[in-house]
């Protein structure tokens, strides 16, 4: 597919994601592949470089993960990190030890700027260090490039054959140079061309699509949610009325959402599209229901219930199409195949659906690129960068038992604070934000008459990585005028709350 390919050999660094993710945003395209990839493997992908992540073991330690000595003779750039530099230096004769001074976070290192790998880079440069082990020696052949006070080997060359080594992370923000060393190294180390455009990756996705599924029938279950929904219309453009899209709509959506999906789908692409109306039949299963969990199961079974009744009118396809995404790919396990991806807790919906094979056709891109990828294909922005939104939808921001009384409820609270996050122009800057429904009743007076009713919390959180999470700093005009209509505009509401917690103690939902 790609003219030109960097891999990253993953040695168990917790940035493996990230270093592909900047190698990307520098036009490469880039894939993370084991440790212990074969060198024929290796030699059949003719990379145009290779790079090594961190990794938390010791290159001298015998259970340590290591590669062929030999891949250093392949004529092929290699850019060695942290444990993939000193793994570097052990194969190739020098010295590992530990280093008498642990360095960890930003640190001030001098690099020598006659050296290819720090072009344009400040002569001292802050660096994200994080090792305990550290090159005492260097290999025979190469020359120390940067150090730092306690660090004296802090990256190495050995230029000749196009071998790079660096004691910290390019790859992590805190490097504040990072991305331009790494594209020096693939830019003027091993001369790429910057080929990687999403533009022609989405033309050539839809041509090798429409080869693979000739003229066969594929099915999707159609969420609304960025992932499914990409994946449907690549698709869609690849094959046309040959896809099935069935979008059950459980009446957990946020306001409109099922209309907008709808809209979109059956105006704008090619396909055919089955919205199923199932929301009475949500609501009666989870009548009198509180625990999150059982919701949650509740909805899961109740979904794949739904989907099987329709795929079945349908008959047999086949092909089924997923949503999955590499960051799946990659934490289910590399060189495996990718987990089956529960799509709206559905983890068991395959077995329920006659198909021969599984189309994943985003497996190899980041959220990110799925969004960049979704707006090439002329997908609406409004759903291209829709809030996250779980599963089980508006049923977890509902504490306690579920009514279509609540859901009109939160899904009004929940369009007028998304209203006026956007018209204060922070909906690209909040990594989440939401309203949630509290079982808790409390005193109000509204027009000189008492009131008992319920109290709506609002939620937004900054992140990256949505595994930790603190809690955004809304200034206090824009949730007093957000409170004030949500007490205004939505019926037995007479109290907003601000969540203020981050994650941990608390979760970014609320069940």
């Amino acid at each position: 597919m790609n003219k030109e390919i960097v891999i990253v050999l993953d040695f168990g660094g917790q940035y493996n994601q990230l270093i592909a993710r900047r190698v990307r945003e520098c036009n490469v395209y880039c894939e993370v592949l084991p440790y212990n990839t074969s060198l024929e493997r290796i030699k059949e992908i003719a990379p145009k470089g290779i790079i090594f992540t961190g990794g938390p073991a010791s290159v001298y330690a015998e259970d340590s993960p290591k590669c062929p000595k030999e891949i250093f003779d392949l004529g092929i750039p290699v850019l060695g990190i942290c444990y993939g530099a000193q793994l570097m230096n052990h194969l190739l004769g020098g010295v590992v030890s530990k280093a008498p001074v642990r360095e960890y976070g930003k640190t001030e290192v001098t690099v020598n700027r006659d050296s290819k790998l720090f072009k344009d880079v400040n002569e001292t440069t802050i660096c994200w260090m994080s090792h305990t082990d550290y090159i005492s020696k260097p290999a025979d052949g190469f020359r120390i490039i940067a150090h730092t006070d306690s660090c004296p080997v802090a990256a190495v060359e050995k230029p000749e054959q196009n071998l790079y080594a660096v004691q910290f992370h390019p790859e992590v923000m805190h490097t504040q140079e990072g991305t331009k060393m790494l594209r020096n190294f693939l830019y003027e180390v091993c001369s790429c061309t910057g080929d990687w455009k999403m533009a022609s990756f989405t033309e050539e996705s839809i041509k090798k699509l429409r080869e693979k599924i000739g003229d066969k029938k594929v099915l999707c279950a159609l969420s609304g949610g960025v992932d499914s929904s990409v994946a449907a219309v690549m698709i869609s453009k690849a094959v046309g009325k040959q896809l099935t899209c069935i979008f059950v709509d459980h009446g957990l959506l946020r306001k409109n959402e099922g209309d907008e999906v709808e809209e979109v789908f059956t105006t704008q692409f090619d396909l055919n599209f089955i919205r199923v109306n199932a929301q009475q039949r949500f609501y009666d299963k989870l009548k009198g229901v509180e625990e999150p969990e059982k919701k949650r199961k509740i909805i899961g079974e109740e979904f794949i219930r739904v989907f099987e009744e329709e795929a079945k009118k349908i008959g047999a396809v086949d092909y089924f199409v997923q949503g999955t995404i590499y960051p799946d790919v990659i934490e289910s396990g590399l060189g495996k195949s990718a987990v089956i991806k529960s799509h709206h807790n559905v983890g068991g919906l395959p077995d329920y659906v006659d198909f021969k094979e599984i189309i994943e056709p985003l497996r190899m891109l980041f959220k990110d690129e799925v969004r960049r990828a979704g707006l090439e294909l002329g997908i609406p922005e409004r759903l291209v960068f829709r809030q996250p939104f779980p599963g089980p939808g508006l049923a977890i921001r509902i504490i306690g038992e579920v009514t279509p009384e609540k859901v009109v409820m939160v899904q009004d609270a929940d369009a007028i604070y998304r209203e006026e996050i956007a018209k204060a122009g922070l909906d690209r800057q909040i990594g989440q934000y939401f309203a949630a429904l509290t079982n808790m009743r409390s005193v109000g007076v509204m027009g000189d008459e008492r009131t008992y009713d319920y109290a709506v919390a609002l939620r937004a959180v900054t992140t990256t990585d949505f595994m930790t999470a603190e809690a955004a700093e809304i200034p206090w005009e824009i949730l007093g005028k957000c409170a004030s209509r949500i007490v205004n505009e939505v019926k037995h509401v007479n109290r907003v709350l601000f969540d203020c917690t981050g994650k941990p103690p608390a979760t970014i939902e609320f069940e």
